[in-house]
């Protein structure tokens, strides 16, 4: 039997250019969907694109700026329009930003509230009126393990996802009757581009080393790798996980509960 199918469904996964979000595109593709990528940098949206099409699967490129409402939701319009359907929608854009309270500054915090926070709003702003049409669909967002517990030197991005995560809450409570699903799921470090390009950045001569350190914050040993995250996103927005919804899923190598 096959399991997890997402046969068509079409998808748009935000920030799909690399890291999370772009396994998550793959995955979804690999199992049948038709992938809508949004994305802030178009060629690195049009990578995933076209790796996805290598692959035999089906996707397209959107350039949008999160932030911006009004081309969110003329893109999710035009989506639409072509497709007939939203079925699955997945937040996974989002910036970082290292500082406590007293190191960050105001266009530090606007901007991530702006891409974090508000682009969530306003991706689940533009699908919300085409699920509750259709009959239904499927939210995903990306929250961290820094909406739960405390990380250092995370003031502005903890906010952000401590928002993220209670977005996902109200808003899957809110859209029961419709058969709307909402989930979150909360990473903690997962090797991705951004991840080596910070050591590199701040660690010159001692990357090897900080990444090793970075990899044992996690009690199982490692980082994540971004297609774990991805393979838990596609079960959260296939059929087979249809009775969740308003639930947060640490993905986190035992960080939560194990880190004592």
């Amino acid at each position: 039997m096959s399991f997890f199918r997402l046969d068509g469904k079409v998808a748009v996964v935000t920030g799909a250019g690399s890291g999370i979000g772009q396994a998550i595109a793959r995955c979804f593709a690999a199992s049948g969907a038709a992938v809508h990528v949004l994305e802030l940098n178009e060629e690195a949206g049009q990578g995933t694109v076209n790796d996805i099409a290598a692959a035999g699967g089906k996707a397209q490129v959107h350039a949008v700026n999160v932030a911006d409402q009004a081309a969110v939701s003329a893109v999710m319009k035009n989506v639409a329009a072509i497709t007939g359907r939203l079925d699955i929608l997945v937040n996974c854009a989002g910036i970082a930003h290292i500082g406590k309270l007293e190191n960050t500054a105001e266009q530090d915090f606007d901007r991530v509230f702006a891409v974090n926070v508000k682009g969530t709003y306003n991706c689940m702003y533009a699908v919300i009126e085409q699920m509750k049409k259709q009959g239904g669909g499927v939210i995903l967002n990306i929250a961290s393990i820094a909406s739960s517990v405390g990380i250092p030197d995370r003031f502005a991005y903890s906010m952000s996802k401590g928002a993220v995560l209670t977005m996902t809450l109200s808003t899957a409570k809110d859209y029961l009757a419709d058969k709307i699903r909402v989930n979150c799921v909360s990473p903690a470090r997962v090797h991705t581009p951004f991840v080596d390009g910070f050591i590199a950045k701040n660690y010159p001569g001692k990357e090897a080393e900080m990444f090793e350190k970075l990899s044992k914050t996690q009690p199982i040993g490692r980082m994540a790798k971004p297609d774990e995250v991805g393979y838990l996103a596609l079960y959260l927005c296939s059929d087979e996980a249809g009775f969740i919804t308003g639930c947060d899923y640490p993905i986190d190598g035992g960080f939560i509960k194990l880190n004592n």
